[in-house]
């Protein structure tokens, strides 16, 4: 069971880089299915695996493979603008991890994810990258994203729920 669930870590890996590569332009905004793929690797694999999961693939990113959105790695993308969001992936991994352990709640358990990875992103982007309001920042970095990634969320959520026994 213990390799399998090591297969599914490094496939889900595989599915968090194919997702950050593509990307939707819309002017100066660029919708990834990252959130999407973070989510359904939470949903799927649960918060443990779900996390490992995810720190593999900030890990290979790191070490410079091109595996974050646009075909960039390296530590200069965990340190940059977006680096927050990054990070915030994994603090949603955990938060998932919390959620779920504590309520059995699934859809409670991605919104919480995904409300601790904006947050996170957005303290980011504040603290380093934007000299405005915190209020400011969350309308730059957060709130454009708020309805494609309620989207992606419901996609998620809908496909664990058919694919939770097959994995």
């Amino acid at each position: 069971m213990r390799v399998k669930r090591i297969c599914l870590c490094g496939l889900f890996s595989a599915l968090l880089c194919l997702c950050s590569w593509l990307c939707i332009p819309v002017g100066n905004l660029v919708f990834t299915l990252q959130t999407f793929a973070a989510l359904l690797t939470l949903g799927l694999l649960g918060g443990k695996w779900g996390t490992a999961s995810i720190g593999v693939y900030l890990a290979l990113g790191a070490v410079g493979l091109p595996v974050f959105s646009g075909f960039r790695g390296g530590v200069g993308m965990l340190l940059g603008a977006t680096g927050g969001f990054l990070w915030g992936f994994l603090v949603a991994g955990l938060v998932y991890w919390g959620a779920h352990y504590i309520t059995k709640r699934t859809l409670f358990a991605m919104l919480s994810a995904l409300v601790a990875c904006y947050a996170v992103g957005a303290v980011w982007y504040r603290a380093f990258y934007f000299h405005g309001s915190f209020g400011a920042a969350l309308a730059v970095c957060v709130a454009p994203y708020l309805l494609p990634d309620a989207v992606k969320l419901g996609l998620a959520l809908f496909l664990t729920k058919r694919l939770r026994r097959l994995v």
